[in-house]
């Protein structure tokens, strides 16, 4: 049987029309952008138009736009930058990070601890949210940084940011955002949101790996964390990677145009394979983050006395994540459930099912299907 990939906040495909574009600079234009030649001119050019196109994408401009190699060094670039120019000038400097960050997020900020940082983690409630008054009372006068994610990579929660955004303002707190699950999903602008630094991966919206981007709001000033040449407004030294950069920005254009259609697409596919779930499986399904506002194409689900890595062993067709192993256990391997306060046995049902541009119909009935019966063959 055809496998079904349900994996989409994990990666996406490059889209067709992305690898068109990307097609000229695996060959004829394979320069570097800093020459004084037609064909370097023509490279920078393309990738000036990337930078626009990104820029365009967060409402920005494009001089906000740092483009970089990962959503990962996207988030290190802009917390040790903050970190790293307070450290060289012998200031105080606390961090606080929220209890349910990517690792780029949360091994960062434990890296900036070890080089002299006081590192806080404000808790979330049982539906992930991060409190505002949380966030008040973990505050001091020399933080100097928030970093809070926009949207969750396993249960899709999406946080007030512009709350947040507002008491760090208050504070004269700069707040950073790792945006990387929420670009080409809902509309995106830390300008709104409030955010001084956002982070986006052009490999979660239908663009190639190897290719992000952070923004940097006009007048924040970052320590670069990459030392060589001054390529990125200099805060990234390094031959500029073309192919992938213009591809980033093709993905841009494409997902800004589409972002309405495909959240109602995805928001349709999600309510469908939810309700099969609970029409079909007896027992209370569980969906993690179902009470607040969500990423359209999420499901984090418990299936209720199970494990859900088993769950998937029995459906080798389905491409799905799940957090748990019924061998070594729950333990540390998915902080944020348990920063949601949910109990190990439920960790160990949990799947996260994340749906994209491709995904049909068909494949959401086929791939529900299959796993109530994959449920009710391990209940009985």
């Amino acid at each position: 049987m055809k496998s079904i990939f349900l994996d989409y906040n994990a990666t996406t495909p490059i889209a067709p029309s992305v690898q068109e574009a990307m097609i000229p600079f695996m060959a004829e234009y394979f320069a570097c952008p800093d020459g004084m030649y037609a064909r370097s001119r023509a490279i920078d050019e393309a990738l000036e138009d990337a930078r626009g196109q990104v820029a365009h994408l967060l409402g920005a401009t494009p001089d906000e736009i740092v483009f970089c190699a990962s959503g990962t060094e996207s988030c290190n670039l802009a917390i040790k930058g903050i970190a790293y120019r307070y450290l060289s000038e012998r200031k105080p400097c606390h961090i606080i990070v929220s209890a349910i960050e990517h690792a780029a997020v949360a091994q960062t900020a434990n890296h900036c601890r070890t080089m002299g940082c006081d590192v806080s983690i404000v808790p979330v409630d049982r539906h992930g949210i991060v409190s505002p008054d949380a966030l008040v009372q973990a505050i001091r006068p020399e933080t100097k940084l928030v970093s809070v994610m926009l949207a969750n990579d396993e249960t899709g929660v999406i946080q007030p940011l512009n709350l947040l955004a507002q008491i760090c303002q208050e504070h004269g707190v700069l707040l950073h955002s790792d945006a990387c699950q929420a670009a080409g999903k809902i509309h995106l602008s830390p300008k709104q949101l409030g955010a001084d630094l956002l982070s986006i991966t052009a490999h979660k919206f239908y663009g190639p790996k190897g290719a992000a981007a952070l923004y940097v709001k006009a007048g924040t000033a970052l320590q670069p964390i990459i030392h060589g040449s001054g390529a990125e407004h200099s805060l990234r030294a390094g031959a500029e990677n073309i192919l992938a950069w213009v591809g980033m920005g093709k993905a841009a254009n494409l997902v800004g145009r589409s972002i309405d259609d495909a959240a109602e697409k995805l928001t349709q596919l999600t309510r469908r394979f939810g309700r099969r779930l609970m029409e079909s499986i007896p027992e209370p399904i569980v969906i993690h983050g179902s009470q607040v506002e969500r990423i359209p194409n999420t499901l984090c689900v418990n299936f209720p006395q199970v494990s859900g890595q088993e769950l998937l062993r029995r459906v080798p067709e389905i491409c799905a994540a799940t957090f748990c192993s019924d061998t070594v256990g729950c333990g540390n391997s998915s902080p944020v459930l348990a920063a949601m306060g949910v109990s190990d046995t439920d960790k160990l049902g949990t799947i996260r099912l994340s749906f994209g541009w491709y995904t049909s119909e068909e494949e959401v009935d086929q791939s529900a299907d299959l796993l109530i019966h994959a449920w009710e063959s391990l209940r009985h």
